[in-house]
């Protein structure tokens, strides 16, 4: 089984930053894709940023230029640096791992919990 645990979130001003942390454990065979999506109230989850084991990556168009994601594949861990936050990026942050473990050949995918940002105006 694979666990994936967020950490990070908290309440911020408009501007400011947050960096949240994303690891994942357990009987990891191997992990392709990490990425983080957000769900606010009213929408649907959407992704925000996701990279691949050799460091490709992707972004909404609405956190480019102001999120960098990066990944540890040695600790399993993938990052999310905001910056110049604001109130619309208030949301549910998951973590996602696209991953294989050792009881499977097969990969699937696994979510953390869920870590809350709220961006105050």
């Amino acid at each position: 089984q694979v666990h994936v645990v967020e950490s990070g979130g908290g309440l911020v001003q408009a501007g400011g930053s947050l960096r949240l942390s994303c690891a994942a454990s357990g009987s990891i065979f191997s992990i392709n894709v990490m990425g983080w999506y957000r769900h606010a109230p009213g929408k649907q989850r959407e992704l925000v940023a996701r990279i691949t084991t050799g460091g490709s990556t992707n972004y909404a168009d609405s956190v480019k230029g102001r999120f960098t994601i990066s990944r540890d594949n040695a600790k399993n861990t993938v990052y999310l640096q905001m910056k110049s936050l604001k109130p619309e990026d208030t949301a549910v942050y998951y973590c996602n791992a696209f991953a294989a473990a050792y009881s499977s050949s097969a990969y699937s995918n696994y979510w953390g919990q869920g870590t809350q940002v709220t961006v105050s105006s």
